[in-house]
């Protein structure tokens, strides 16, 4: 995958612990940056992702289910 480079700014602290972080694992602070940034992305996708979606369900007609009618465990499968 190709990669791009992307410059921010931390403070000292942050920087720090970002530091110390990757002299503990042998990781790169660049890998870190990298991984908390998809972790943020992943969630905000998910948090758009569910609230289109309620949007969308609460201007439908479709009745909705009582959650003591959901079969979790199919849920899984």
């Amino acid at each position: 995958m190709a990669t791009k480079q992307l410059n921010i700014r931390l403070d000292e602290e942050l920087d720090r612990r970002l530091e110390a972080l990757a002299a503990r694992t042998g990781r790169t602070k660049a890998f870190y940056a990298g991984e908390a940034i998809e972790g943020f992305l992943d969630d905000w996708e998910d948090y758009f992702l569910a609230k289109d979606a309620l949007a969308e369900f609460r201007e439908s007609s479709e009745p909705s289910i009582p959650v003591d009618d959901v079969d979790f465990a199919s849920l899984g499968e």
